[in-house]
């Protein structure tokens, strides 16, 4: 089974500013009418039709959903994606939260996931791995892909906020350019990865507060979402 991922910029669509333009979130006060063209855009752009993409309701938790076909709308209040179905494409939104895309090829099973800070330091990402363990993946098998985020430069926190986190999220405390307390979440989750025994992890090292190709929810709200979606493709 050959998984595909994708990542957006905030480039190619037609939301008007502060959204423009390839803005892929419903929630943020954008017009809707651009968000279904632009949701449009990248189905079409992925090679997929607009309903084999599988949306979110996204709020900080570690509710993971296993989905086993197309949805009208969005699946409620959940964190993190899980499919065995082909052709059936995972859609993450973000802007500084780490957008994570997970997948065991040989077992077909794929996730997307949304950790924000809230959400990895109470345990989406390994309630996520349970969940695809339950549909047939093994952990040593999965390949996990952690997209653009805030990074630990420029996501200044209190410092009791930053402890706070390290004490669940292991590896995440650092320090910004500044020398001011931070969290590097990427940091933290790919370690947590590593050592939950996931095979590969792999990371795009683009901050989404200092990449202006990007949207950040910290550097200007409101603003847009980008997109990550995962998918396998279907055999023919």
């Amino acid at each position: 089974m050959r998984t595909r991922r994708v990542t957006t910029t905030r480039a190619g669509g037609v939301s008007r500013a502060p959204y423009d333009s390839f803005n892929l979130g419903d929630h943020v006060g954008d017009d809707p009418e651009a968000v279904r063209r632009n949701r449009i855009r990248l189905a079409e752009g992925i090679g997929l039709a607009p309903e084999q993409l599988v949306w979110m309701e996204q709020v900080h938790g570690r509710t993971v959903a296993v989905v086993d076909g197309p949805r009208s709308e969005p699946v409620p209040v959940t964190d993190a994606l899980v499919t065995t179905v082909p052709g059936l494409a995972l859609v993450v939104l973000t802007a500084d939260c780490v957008p994570i895309l997970l997948s065991d090829d040989e077992a077909g099973v794929v996730a997307a996931v949304h950790a924000g800070r809230v959400g990895a330091r109470i345990g989406i990402v390994p309630k996520v791995l349970e969940t695809m363990v339950a549909a047939g993946a093994r952990t040593e098998r999965i390949g996990a892909f952690l997209g653009p985020a805030a990074s630990g430069e420029q996501y200044e926190v209190p410092a009791a906020m930053r402890d706070d986190v390290e004490a669940h999220l292991p590896g995440s405390a650092t320090r910004t350019r500044r020398g001011t307390p931070a969290l590097d979440l990427r940091a933290g989750i790919r370690r947590q990865l590593e050592q939950a025994g996931v095979g590969a992890v792999a990371v795009d090292p683009r901050c989404t507060i200092s990449d202006r190709t990007l949207f950040s929810h910290r550097r200007g709200a409101p603003t847009g979402r980008i997109a990550g979606v995962i998918w396998m493709e279907e055999q023919r």
